[in-house]
């Protein structure tokens, strides 16, 4: 098992591409913390894990508070002994509106889940690395986060934040064993858009211009492989990259 005696968090693990990470991580053999504002949802995961010989605990959690985001990293160490593993996971979407359009609270809401949450865990959990000398984070960004032509303004510009902030941290920490990478899927089958009831006309529009060459639509399981790589040893020479997993779509630009 490549995570025998890791422990991981893994946030937005209720369903789509958390949960299939929160699953194939305690498979490897990791203990895992499965965070998510969906209590029964996350409850669900840890189920479907300890049902199947896995270790997990479930913690619901609202990541866009600093003390709930913070709480999730002491229940870790206070559960399990430690911290190895940070997976970023959690985020939502907005529905597609150009920066003309977007309203302030939609902005706020974006980056306080997308992009302050990955802030606030990261920090809280680099005192713990730091003392052993050894952390691996895994931050999902999106294609949305290396193209502009991807989702609407708040989004992308959320996503592009986390993928600076990757890129930062890596390049920070390097030399203290903290390896910090990020994941951009293209188009995944998740629930992220479950909320969007009324999309922007004019951003839906002109996202269609690049959907119609995306190779095609990928499964939860296919991010999590990659989650899974760049957890493992086997990435042990990666660090700062963000990895594309679209099936080439941004090859198109």
């Amino acid at each position: 098992m490549q995570l025998e005696n890791k422990v991981a968090i893994v946030t937005g693990a209720a369903s789509g591409m958390g949960k299939e990470i929160a699953v194939l991580y305690a498979k490897e053999g990791a203990k895992v913390v499965a965070a998510d504002i969906n209590k029964e949802g996350v409850e669900e995961t840890v189920n479907l894990i300890t049902e199947s010989g896995g270790q997990a605990v479930a913690t619901q959690v609202d990541l866009a508070d600093k003390v709930q985001a913070e709480s999730m990293i002491d229940l870790a160490v206070d559960t399990y002994g430690t911290l190895d593993i940070l997976v970023n996971n959690a985020g939502i979407m907005d529905a597609f509106e150009p920066v003309g359009d977007i309203s302030d609270e939609k902005w706020d809401l974006l980056f306080n889940i997308n992009t302050k949450s990955v802030m606030y865990t990261m920090r809280k959990a680099l005192p713990v690395f730091l003392e052993k000398k050894q952390g691996v984070i895994v931050n999902v960004a999106s294609t949305g986060g290396i193209s502009g032509a991807h989702a609407g303004a708040a989004y992308g510009a959320s996503k592009h934040a986390v993928v600076g902030l990757t890129k930062n941290t890596a390049y920070m920490y390097a030399n203290e064993g903290i390896r910090c990478n990020a994941i951009a899927p293209g188009g995944v089958a998740t629930n992220i858009t479950a909320n969007l009831k009324q999309p922007n006309m004019f951003g839906l529009e002109k996202i269609k211009k690049t959907t119609s060459v995306m190779p095609r639509v990928g499964s939860s399981e296919e991010i999590a492989k990659v989650a899974l790589f760049l957890a493992t040893d086997q990435s042990s020479f990666v660090n700062g990259v963000v990895l594309a997993a679209d099936a080439g779509w941004t090859a198109a630009f």
